[in-house]
């Protein structure tokens, strides 16, 4: 079979703009990346939720680059504020008042496991633009640099329009020219600017024809149905049902140790029902209970540009200091009054018909069995891309109309 064309882009940017306006015990012994994959997990899930519940549409983000992003203000950050990060991270468990650097190192070995064949492709970069007189301190600085890799960059905020060109250039070159604006309007009292990005590319371990692919139903509801490009390819897939929840599952692999994981609800099941019901301990119990069968597997091609302000979505969760003029980034610089203003979180997903051994115990709930020959994907469902060896969480998304861009 000759080499596919790497076709499935997927690109996260978070934005942190910011203005001048209690002691943790020791993390359990012999923590591990896995334990950092499990906790990022069941943060992914509540600020899907929290995402949600704000409109019915579509949902994609990654809460990997996220939670990186964060982590680096885990590092900048005192008192509350530093408390309340790792609160909505859920990574209390994991901080350690005698191992400062323990989490911030994990999330260094994460990204090093995840690349660590070379050949799987995911680049994440992460810039720290500063106001050319503010004054970082060095250990931060020296920090994000040995753990994050990140640039640390000066640049004249009094010049708007030159310092919007110049951040949205850095944009465009580390996404391949995905995305072409980041910023449209930068406040020439910017202090700091904090840009997270990831882009993944993944072809299909085994690709659709794309001769096959035609117009097909999706019905967004009980009302609403639209024709789409539907994929089709019959082959023997990784699958479950999960009777309890009213769903079924679906194992798509990339190249490289990633893997696709579709949660498809019932017919007459409402996915808004099943919301409530991802969690880390579901998602690893469904990874784990797959079993190969061959089907016929139907599945819409959709691509998706979702934008968020998580300073809107992070306080309602418990981060709030960060974004007030409580807020404690000494660590980051002496310079009073300095905090967040806005985080700005972009991202992109493209799926198409060239692209983006189970263990054997069985969980409670999760019947592993030869589902019916079809597996048609034409009604809303989530999905999940995930780094096989860790369980990390790369993407997850919901889609409720493949057609919406």
């Amino acid at each position: 079979m000759g080499t596919h064309k790497l076709e499935m882009p997927l690109i996260f940017l978070l934005t942190c703009l910011c203005y001048v306006a209690p002691v943790h015990p020791a993390a359990p012994p012999n923590v591990t990346i896995s334990h950092l994959s499990y906790k990022n997990m069941d943060f992914a899930m509540n600020l899907y939720r929290k995402i949600s519940s704000h409109h019915d549409k579509n949902v994609f983000f990654s809460p990997l680059s996220i939670s990186t992003s964060f982590a680096t203000l885990l590092m900048a950050s005192g008192g509350v504020t530093h408390q309340e990060i790792l609160r909505v991270l859920n990574l209390e468990q994991l901080e350690s008042a005698d191992q400062p650097e323990l989490i911030p190192r994990l999330f260094q070995l994460l990204q090093e496991n995840i690349e660590q064949n070379g050949s799987l492709k995911l680049d994440q970069n992460m810039a720290l633009f500063v106001r050319q007189q503010l004054e970082v301190q060095n250990v931060f600085e020296d920090n994000i640099r040995t753990f994050f890799h990140a640039e640390v960059k000066s640049v004249d905020f009094a010049d708007t329009k030159g310092s919007v060109s110049y951040v949205n250039e850095y944009v465009r070159q580390k996404t391949q020219d995905k995305i072409t604006e980041m910023v449209s309007t930068l406040d020439e009292t910017t202090q700091l600017l904090l840009i997270n990005s990831i882009f993944f590319r993944g072809a299909w371990q085994s690709p659709f024809n794309s001769d096959l692919t035609r117009d097909a139903p999706f019905h967004i509801d009980n009302y609403n149905v639209l024709q789409v490009p539907m994929m089709v390819k019959e082959d023997k897939f990784y699958t479950a049902e999960d009777v309890p929840l009213g769903a079924r599952l679906l194992k798509l692999p990339y190249q490289e140790g990633v893997s696709m994981l579709i949660l498809l609800p019932n017919n007459g099941i409402d996915y808004t029902v099943i919301d409530d019901e991802i969690n880390a301990e579901k998602f690893q119990s469904w990874v784990k209970d797959l079993r190969k069968t061959r089907l016929e597997v139907n599945m819409p091609k959709f691509k998706m540009a979702e934008e968020y302000s998580l300073q809107a979505l992070l306080p309602d969760m418990g981060m709030t200091s960060l974004f007030s003029n409580s807020a404690n980034l000494t660590h980051l610089s002496m310079e009073p009054g300095l905090k967040i203003s806005e985080v700005l979180h972009k991202a992109v997903v493209e799926v198409d018909e060239t692209g983006t051994t189970a263990a054997a115990s069985t969980t409670i709930g999760i019947i592993p069995y030869s589902l019916p020959k079809m597996f048609v994907i034409n009604r809303p469902f989530f999905f999940f891309i995930y780094h096989e060896d860790t369980n990390c969480l790369l993407f997850m998304g919901r889609v409720i109309n493949p057609s919406s861009n």
